[in-house]
């Protein structure tokens, strides 16, 4: 049977999600905390060796070994080094590097030959240099709290670090999550043992997240800060789209089917590109599936959201023609210098292809990256409020918001 110190370590371990020997770690540091409270000085480097099983401890100072120094002249350099730093910073200027071929001398972590040949023989430069320590009384009651202290903010190192490396692999997935609250313009979704955040600019405009509702999101980012882990997650994430493609379809997990770019409005509509180099492989067609049971289930993945799927082409003109589905296209006019595209259509085609609110044009801008100026076949061109823009989209920004896929990027 196991000690009760060991129990609890390994209770606290388990509930932690930390490994026991993180525990013992953090109770031998807590440890030297509270020996260096009541009984060390500021020069001892000082270690735990703690017994679980039998609650025992041993104490050591520990030094690493270094040839002898002239300790005047290192105390003048570090002077003259620190009123240099001094004087520079007072004028508001970068304080000189220091110098690493001067000799340096610390006492907490180094003990010089000489002396240690005296504590022990038959050491060398370089050797760790171990001293016995005793405890002579039971530990104050301020080491106590120091001890506690250490103890709770090693765990809590301990745990941020396991999570973040947990979740630091988990970006490009989707996970599914609980609205815990909102904090001001942002969203708390958690995942049992920490928050994530969802944005602003990450969530789908118009919609809001009850607490306590399910939700999928898109892992975009995690970073260790001084608080712990920052996961950013998304619900309006491009990707998104590309992982449930992925999960649905054979023929892009297969690499049969490429998606070459894809733009969405969370919530609303997304267009995908897709080609296959395959003979006899319909793109199209593997992704709708037999009477359409795969695009519907895609469709329900994404809470009902409209999915348009463009057959992509190397040809700029006829890939903007496909682009602008289900509106067809007479003619397109290209200047290839600017990437703007004139491209004019039938009367009964142009409602058609601006779309809602100019949210197909738009679409369409951001997956070919260019910006598209819709307007009627000369014969039918009505007044000037009949030729419409996909508005507010530079190709700089479009270059930033449609990245290039190719064959080889891993599909997140």
């Amino acid at each position: 049977m196991s000690s009760p110190i060991m129990q609890a370590m390994k209770q606290i371990a388990d509930e932690k999600g930390i490994k026991t020997e993180t525990v013992l770690d953090a109770i031998q540091q807590a440890l030297a905390a509270a020996f260096r409270k009541d009984f060390g000085n500021k020069n001892q480097n000082i270690f735990v060796d703690f017994d679980a099983e039998t609650g025992g401890m041993k104490v050591w100072d520990i030094k690493t070994i270094v040839p002898d120094a002239d300790m005047e002249e290192i105390t003048r350099l570090d002077e003259e080094e620190a009123r240099l730093r001094d004087e520079a910073l007072a004028r508001g200027e970068e304080p000189p590097a220091e110098d690493p071929d001067r000799p340096r001398f610390n006492p907490k972590t180094e003990i010089m030959i000489t002396e240690a040949k005296k504590l022990q023989g038959g050491v060398s430069i370089g050797d760790e240099l171990k001293l016995p320590l005793e405890i002579t009384t039971d530990f104050g009651r301020m080491a106590a709290m120091t001890a506690k202290q250490v103890i709770t903010q090693k765990l809590r190192e301990a745990e941020r670090l396991m999570i973040y490396e947990e979740y630091k692999d988990k970006v490009g997935q989707i996970l599914q999550g609980t609205v815990q609250r909102r904090e001001g313009r942002n969203f708390l979704i958690d995942f049992g043992r920490f928050s994530s955040i969802l944005p602003p600019e990450e969530q789908i405009i118009g919609e809001f997240l009850r607490p306590g509702a399910r939700v999928k999101v898109y892992v975009v980012s995690c970073s260790l800060g001084n608080r712990g882990p920052e996961v950013i997650v998304s619900r309006s994430h491009p990707n998104i789209v590309r992982t449930i493609f992925l999960q649905e379809i054979p023929e892009i997990q297969s690499n049969a089917v490429e998606i070459k770019a894809i733009a969405r409005e969370g919530g609303s509509r997304s267009k995908v590109a897709v080609w296959s180099g395959e003979e006899g492989v319909d793109p199209i067609g593997a992704c709708i599936g037999q009477r359409g049971t795969r695009i519907q289930t895609i469709i329900s993945e994404l809470g009902g959201e409209k999915v348009d799927i463009i057959q992509w082409n190397e040809n700029a003109e006829q890939f903007i023609s496909n682009s602008l589905s289900p509106a067809k296209v007479d003619g397109i006019q290209l200047d290839d210098a600017s990437k703007v595209a004139v491209v004019t259509v039938p009367a009964d085609q142009f409602s058609l292809a601006i779309g809602k609110g100019g949210q197909n044009v738009r679409l369409a801008a951001k997956l070919t990256g260019w910006t598209i100026t819709v307007q009627q076949t000369e014969a039918e061109v009505a007044p000037e409020e009949n030729i419409e823009t996909a508005e507010g989209v530079t190709s700089e920004e479009l270059a930033a918001q449609t990245p290039e896929v190719t064959a080889e990027e891993e599909v997140a």
